[in-house]
């Protein structure tokens, strides 16, 4: 994947299936279900010049959805380090959430200065 947040083949999970990158879960959800009921392989089984392309396209909105459901694996993504290619290793995962956990912190913290960081001439 690259910074843009690209797949292995090139798309982006979001545009996949055609949500914003501040998308809720549900809308993660809705959108998912909409682009797998207009490919699933089963609706496009009478035109088999176009049954390989569905088969293709559902298989890159199923990993779209798996990455993108997973607050986890969508904060990774996020921060371009995704790499479906790769086996999933729940270490650098559990390391890579609490890191980002610890900045999400941080930029709180700068972004709200504390009392004792405030002083009276």
């Amino acid at each position: 994947m690259d910074a843009d947040g690209a797949g292995s083949d090139g798309s982006c999970y979001y545009s996949l299936l055609g949500i914003r990158r501040n998308a809720s879960s549900s809308d993660i959800r809705t959108a998912y279900r909409k682009q797998a009921l207009k490919w699933h392989p089963d609706r496009w089984a009478k035109d088999p010049t176009a049954m390989g392309e569905a088969k293709r396209r559902f298989q890159r909105i199923q990993e779209a959805y798996s990455v993108l459901s997973d607050q986890g694996k969508r904060a990774i993504y996020d921060a371009g380090l995704y790499d479906p290619l790769e086996e999933d290793d729940q270490d650098f995962t559990d390391f890579m959430q609490e890191m980002l956990a610890m900045m999400d912190s941080v930029k709180t913290e700068i972004s709200r200065p504390s009392s004792s960081a405030v002083r009276y001439w």
